[in-house]
């Protein structure tokens, strides 16, 4: 097994992609090669100052999609005997018709699992769902269109369709091996959420776990931090050669809830260039729309405007905060954000530059490290007793 130390440092070719992997609107740095809209974006999708905020929400939106960093539609559709997501249905928050009306361009849809799967039922009921959101995809061809990687993420946005994204699933979904998680990706995983493993404690990362780590940065698995310890947060964001999410994590400062993020995590995340994916949940944000704003608000200014994003948290069982009830109502958060004087350039890496930087910086990544690292066949045995 490599030393972990041993790759610890990104390749000049990474690090050039951290600095100019910046999306349009988001400043003289931005290299042309990685935006995928134009420096100069079409009048239909210009804002004018003096409009009415919500038209001027959705105008900006025309041209900067929301990218949804966490929807929780599969499990509630397993309950559902019958539903067609293009006409609209009224028994979950998030179809098609709601998708467009928000401006969403790319949605991670969550293969998270009930409490207590574990073992080889986690991963079943994992395939499972794996399953089920191809089915629904390829059932909804009008609206919806798998994407595996960033490059797929834009041609689903340009062909008018929202994106969709696998993961984040969790740990228990491995079973523990390194053989299973590379399956897994082949089936277009995206994201692993590392709280809940063994290998991923209160203590950090095992050695098992670093090995977990380095194959996810092979395979281009993006680390999902949300509900980790501050050890297994201190130590991927230090051993992680792409950027890590937080997939539902707001500001510790503003509302102590126990997945929300200190300010210095928040300040470790930005010097890693992560993104905190703020959760659209009144548990964890507030009951208002200007909650929500408020942590958006903190974790700009603490770990920086190409650190922060969204994650609806549509259809896994939350209460939302008002005027933000369904996938329609990103215009309400967008509103209220240039009502507080958010720029443009600002708000486009929001919704959709940050999280998209991440997916295109893992993807470079993995094909830089699978021309060095051979696919790992340590086991947890070995690696931890």
């Amino acid at each position: 097994m490599a030393d972990l130390q041993e790759e610890l440092h990104p390749t000049p070719e990474v690090a050039e992609l951290d600095r100019t992997a910046v999306w349009a609107g988001a400043g003289p740095e931005s290299g042309p090669a990685d935006l995928d809209v134009p420096e100069s974006a079409p009048a239909a999708h210009e804002s004018a100052p003096d409009a009415d905020p919500l038209e001027r929400a959705r105008s900006f939106l025309a041209g900067h999609p929301v990218a949804d960093g966490y929807s929780g539609l599969p499990w509630a559709l397993r309950h559902l005997p019958w539903y067609d997501l293009e006409v609209g249905e009224s028994a979950v928050d998030t179809d098609v018709p709601r998708l467009r009306e928000g401006c969403v361009g790319a949605l991670f849809w969550s293969l998270h699992l009930p409490e207590g799967l574990a073992g080889d039922r986690a991963v079943g009921a994992t395939l499972e769902q794996l399953d089920l959101v191809r089915t629904v995809v390829q059932a909804h061809p009008e609206g919806l269109r798998m994407a595996h990687t960033a490059s797929e993420v834009n041609d689903a946005r340009h062909c008018g369709r929202v994106a969709v994204l696998l993961g984040p699933a969790g740990a228990a979904a491995l079973g523990d091996s390194l053989g299973i998680l590379r399956a897994l990706r082949s089936l277009g995983l995206r994201v692993l959420t590392l709280a809940g493993a063994s290998w991923a404690s209160q203590a950090g990362l095992t050695r098992f776990g670093e090995e977990v780590l380095r194959e996810m940065n092979r395979l281009g698995v993006i680390a999902d931090l949300s509900g980790t310890s501050d050890a297994t947060i201190a130590r991927t964001l230090a051993a992680s050669k792409a950027p890590v999410l937080f997939t539902r994590s707001a500001a510790r400062a503003l509302r102590p809830h126990p997945a929300n993020l200190s300010d210095d995590v928040l300040a470790g995340l930005g010097a890693a260039k992560g993104v905190c994916l703020v959760p659209l949940t009144a548990e964890q944000a507030g009951p208002t729309v200007r909650d929500v704003a408020d942590h958006l608000d903190h974790v700009r200014t603490v770990a920086g405007p190409e650190c922060v994003g969204v994650s609806g948290t549509y259809d896994s069982g939350a209460a939302h905060p008002q005027d933000l009830a369904d996938a329609s109502c990103y215009p309400n958060l967008i509103a209220e954000l240039f009502a507080r004087g958010w720029s443009e350039a600002d708000l486009a890496m929001l919704t959709w530059g940050n999280v998209q930087r991440v997916v295109r910086t893992a993807d470079f990544t993995a094909r830089a490290a699978q021309q060095r690292r051979e696919p790992s066949t340590a086991r947890i045995a070995e690696l931890d007793g």
